[in-house]
């Protein structure tokens, strides 16, 4: 068996060297249509809207864009300053894709020396960001020339403001691997007690982060990728990477102690924590498929890189890594470190596990105390989506922005009233006139294209990432109802219309994908476990830790001004589901073993948790560090991310892991493993040759530290 693996094990290196060249050839390339996340949802008002404006009248556009200028010597009625907006107007309709442009009044009393003007953009979003590129070089010539630089133009908008997010994702992210590799390597040389040994699950992190990251720049060259596919694909993978390596060196370690030869140990480790592995990462593709429902690209894409980076990573943790253990194995006693044996580590673990055998209720009591104080606050989290203006202050787009709100056009609305071809412009008197009677609404006018469109187009000085956009939405809405001929269909278009209806697709999918995670999760365990209350505990555990985390959050942004982004608890529910997975099958897993083996529950959760307690810990260490370093980007939505999925999986570590789950599994008894009898036959499964062979070969101690082994004395 040795030798064959040994054959294989030479194919796979050399599959998995041009896999890595391949990663390579694509990084070197570059991320070529890489761009900011979008917010339209297909089929929705806002979408149907913009459609039909960039159809009925193409001098709008698909996406309007607004050109702040702005002056410190003149004002916008000197003659110089008129020059100078009269070229941009010109030059600008010139260029293909590019509409008419249109003035746009500013609130009474605005600034005398900023003006404003409206263009539009045609065509799909990697069309718009080119366009866009375009449009601002020429306006930017344009306005320099006819002014002689007193006049300066900053072009603002949705695409101008997500793309200026783009180069500033791309810096914090090559932070957070600047962060993370030193704090995670760190971590693992003193849990594992040399640096050769820490070299391990750093070398699976980085080749799951090369071939992901590769993948997806491969991917850009054909189609849109957004940094936060990238941000999701390298955490996730670097994270994962981490957890795999560290468990299948520990079992290889553990073959090694028992002085098997180095081939035979990484040929055992391969057979029986493989499987491990195998149902941990796919746990984590079942919750990224979920998000495969919410019919937003965004979020789909921040899905699909999640199971792009968990498939890699498993795959290099069961292929490649196995192959490579042998050859690596004269590393592992590699700088090791002074430091006080493991031996009353380990004692101190065990009287802790036997200490809470003896005394379940108090420390289960306590537990959920403490998870439930954590939390009490989650009900008052708010959600919502909003521009990150901190992150792009200083920039063009940030600059105009910032003029724009101050002078009282904060929103900008466009009203797609279709009507009949012939039939003449929809009668929109009533509906301007109460627009305009409104103190938040600062233009209110109509446009007709002569054949089958009237649009309303309406500045106001509320910004549309706010709550208050949402009751002028409902407002405007009701405007029109009133004072438009019955029937009359309208449809909203806009930052302000995009945004709400995100949110709306957003916060309906919540229950749908949190169902489809449960129930596929229970479904998982329940074949894994081979019990109906193990799966069905570990849903409770998952969603205590979810729920603490959630509160820890809205209690960091109670006394904030900004909300929390209602893609985040959506994103942070599936990833977090599927890394607690890692740590229930580390620790019950072992428990099973213990408790099959002698059917002394008691005694098989006390060896279980005394096996399990440090490895969960290191690794619920190193995946924590992945995520906190996210606290040290520029990006709000980032930081609300990393805190609270680091907060997830160090509380699911160890206030739930390490007391809640042994707690309950000892009060539970042998009921821990009740399964009906149908549905033990359903899910029964004939053992295959290789798998008996294993399990009677190796003991599946998956996350065992046991005695120092041969290496720790010098030895081969």
């Amino acid at each position: 068996m040795v030798q064959g693996w040994r054959g294989r094990g030479r194919w796979c290196v050399a599959a998995w060297t041009v896999v890595v060249l391949a990663a390579l050839l694509a990084l070197s390339a570059g991320f070529g249509r890489l761009g900011a996340i979008t917010l339209s949802v297909p089929g929705s008002s806002s979408a149907r809207a913009a459609s039909l404006v960039a159809r009925g009248m193409p001098q709008l556009g698909t996406e309007q864009l607004v050109l702040a200028f702005d002056s410190r010597t003149l004002r916008v009625t000197d003659g110089t300053y008129q020059d100078a907006v009269s070229e941009v107007a010109q030059a600008l309709p010139r260029l293909p894709g590019a509409g008419q442009v249109l003035p746009l009044p500013g609130a009474p009393g605005h600034n005398p020396h900023h003006d404003y003007f409206l263009v539009g953009m045609t065509g799909d979003v990697d069309a718009r960001r080119q366009l866009m590129t375009k449009l601002r070089t020429v306006a930017r010539e344009s306005v320099a020339r006819a002014s002689q630089g007193r006049v300066t133009l900053a072009v603002t908008g949705p695409t101008p403001v997500l793309d200026e997010t783009v180069s500033g994702d791309l810096r914090d992210l090559r932070l957070v691997e600047t962060l993370t590799a030193p704090l995670a390597f760190g971590i693992l040389v003193a849990g594992l007690g040399s640096l050769g040994a820490a070299l391990v699950p750093l070398l699976v992190a980085g080749l799951s982060v090369l071939v992901s990251t590769g993948a997806l720049a491969a991917l850009s060259q054909v189609t849109h990728v957004d940094t936060l596919s990238v941000v999701v694909a390298t955490t996730v993978g670097f994270g994962l990477g981490l957890d795999y390596g560290l468990l299948l060196w520990l079992r290889h370690r553990h073959y090694r102690d028992r002085l098997l030869d180095p081939v035979e140990a990484a040929a055992r480790a391969s057979a029986s924590a493989g499987r491990t592995v195998l149902w941990c990462g796919g746990a984590v593709v079942l919750a990224g498929a979920a998000l495969q429902t919410v019919p937003l690209d965004a979020v789909r894409s921040a899905g699909l890189a999640a199971m792009l980076a968990t498939v890699v990573t498993t795959a290099v943790a069961t292929t490649l890594l196995p192959t490579l253990l042998p050859r690596l194995d004269p590393l592992f006693s590699f700088a090791r470190i002074a430091r006080r044996r493991r031996t009353g580590s380990r004692e101190r673990v065990s009287r802790w596990a036997n200490h809470l055998m003896a005394h379940p209720w108090p420390y289960l009591l306590a537990a959920v105390a403490v998870l439930g104080l954590a939390a009490a606050p989650a009900g008052g989290l708010r959600l919502g989506v909003q521009v990150d203006r901190a992150a792009i202050a200083g920039t063009e787009a940030g600059r105009g922005l910032e003029q724009a709100e101050a002078d009282g056009l904060a929103g900008f609305r466009l009203l797609a009233l279709p009507h009949t071809a012939g039939a003449g412009p929809v009668d929109t008197t009533g509906l301007t006139d109460a627009l305009s009677a409104d103190r938040r609404v600062t233009m209110a006018a109509a446009l007709d294209n002569g054949r089958d469109l009237t649009v309303v187009a309406v500045t106001d000085s509320v910004r549309s990432d706010r709550p208050a956009a949402d009751e002028l939405m409902a407002d405007v809405r009701a405007m029109a109802t009133r004072t438009l001929p019955p029937g009359q269909t309208v449809y909203v278009a806009g930052p302000g219309a995009e945004m709400a209806d995100a949110r709306a697709v957003l916060l309906s999918c919540l229950g749908q994908v949190a169902a489809l995670i449960v129930a596929g999760s229970f479904l998982l365990m329940a074949s894994a476990f081979r019990s109906l209350l193990l799966p069905l505990k570990a849903l409770a555990m998952n969603a205590l830790s979810l729920a603490a985390s959630f509160g820890l959050l809205a209690w960091a942004t109670a006394h904030t001004a900004d909300t929390v982004n209602i893609a985040i608890p959506l994103l942070a529910f599936t990833i977090v589901f599927g890394l607690s997975m890692d740590y229930e099958v580390f620790l019950v897993h072992r428990i099973t073993e213990h408790y099959r083996a002698d059917r002394d529950h008691r005694r098989a959760v006390a060896q279980g948790l005394s096996e399990t307690a440090r490895p969960v810990t290191l690794a619920a260490a190193t995946m924590a560090c992945v995520f906190a370093a996210l606290m040290a980007t520029h990006r709000q939505e980032y930081r609300q991310f990393g805190f609270l999925v680091a907060g997830a999986v160090l509380l699911d570590a160890t206030v739930i892991r390490l007391v809640l789950v042994p707690a309950l599994m000892r009060l539970l008894g042998h009921r821990n493993w009740w399964l009906p009898k149908p549905v033990e036959r359903l899910l029964s499964r004939p053992p295959s040759s290789a798998s008996a062979n294993a399990n009677a070969n190796a003991n599946a101690n998956d996350c065992v530290l046991t005695s120092p082994s041969p290496y720790e004395h010098g030895k081969q």
